[in-house]
């Protein structure tokens, strides 16, 4: 029962459509600008096939139990890097949290940047995903910048 880390395929794309659909439960209550139901939000094909980003998967006894991409991104242009590898997609199904996949993803995702030149990695997670922050923060990653938000359609200005 060893975890295989490999990169997707094409014909990983149902288990990983399944896996998008997870993260958008998942994250609907912690993110009220979500449209309703059915959004999508990755091409995960392209994700695949694009020398620019690179998607991977962990198995367990041939079944597909955690997901994660990192694409390489141009930086703005005051920054000391002029690239960043900005990771998404990470996902392990509820009954295999715990075992340390999401771990074995982001080490592969990084080891993928950093054959490639990129060294600043980057991350978006919601501020209400207390579980997912506490796992990116051992993995290494500090908190950066907040991004806020207001909705004014009622707010009388």
């Amino acid at each position: 029962m060893n975890p295989i880390v490999r990169k997707a395929t094409l014909d990983d794309l149902p288990t990983l459509l399944e896996f998008e659909q997870g993260i958008i439960v998942a994250e609907r209550p912690m993110d009220p600008t979500l449209q309703d139901d059915p959004i999508s939000y990755y091409d995960i094909s392209m994700l695949i096939n694009s020398p620019e980003s690179e998607v991977y998967v962990v198995e367990l006894d041939n079944e597909i139990v955690a997901s994660g991409y990192a694409k390489i991104k141009d930086d703005r242009h005051y920054l000391k890097h002029a690239k960043q590898g900005y990771l998404g997609f990470m996902f392990v199904p509820e009954e295999h949290r715990g075992k340390g996949l999401n771990k074995l993803i982001l080490k592969a995702l990084m080891q993928w940047c950093k054959a490639r030149g990129i060294f600043e990695i980057r991350l978006d997670v919601y501020e209400d995903n207390p579980p997912a922050i506490k796992a990116y923060e051992k993995a290494g990653f500090k908190k950066h910048l907040i991004n806020m938000r207001l909705d004014i359609t009622d707010l009388e200005l």
